[in-house]
């Protein structure tokens, strides 16, 4: 999680900077207004893709992990099966006996 908190620092630094810059600029108001707009909505546009690409990684990671959890669940609950009757095995021999 700390790459994404820098990601989004750095970009939220991109996007004050860029703003700031246009601001100080000698450009008209409504020419310097269009910039902020297509600035803002070009860097929204770019942190969206980030977020959706994290929160991708995030849900393939989790899904991996699931599912090898799952697995492991499977083969302990096979083996605990199979002691449980080889116990059981050796206890009705010996009752026997």
């Amino acid at each position: 999680m700390k790459t994404d908190k820098v990601i989004l620092g750095v970009l939220g630094g991109l996007a004050a900077g860029a703003i700031l810059g246009i601001l100080f600029a000698p450009d008209k108001g409504e020419k310097t207004r269009k910039k902020i707009k297509r600035k803002s909505t070009d860097y929204a546009d770019d942190l969206k893709e980030k977020y959706d690409s994290a929160i991708e990684t995030i849900s393939k990671k989790y899904e991996t992990l699931k599912q090898e959890g799952q697995d492991l669940y499977v083969e302990g609950k096979s083996k605990f099966d199979k002691t449980k009757k080889e116990f059981e095995k050796l206890e009705t021999k010996n009752f026997n006996n």
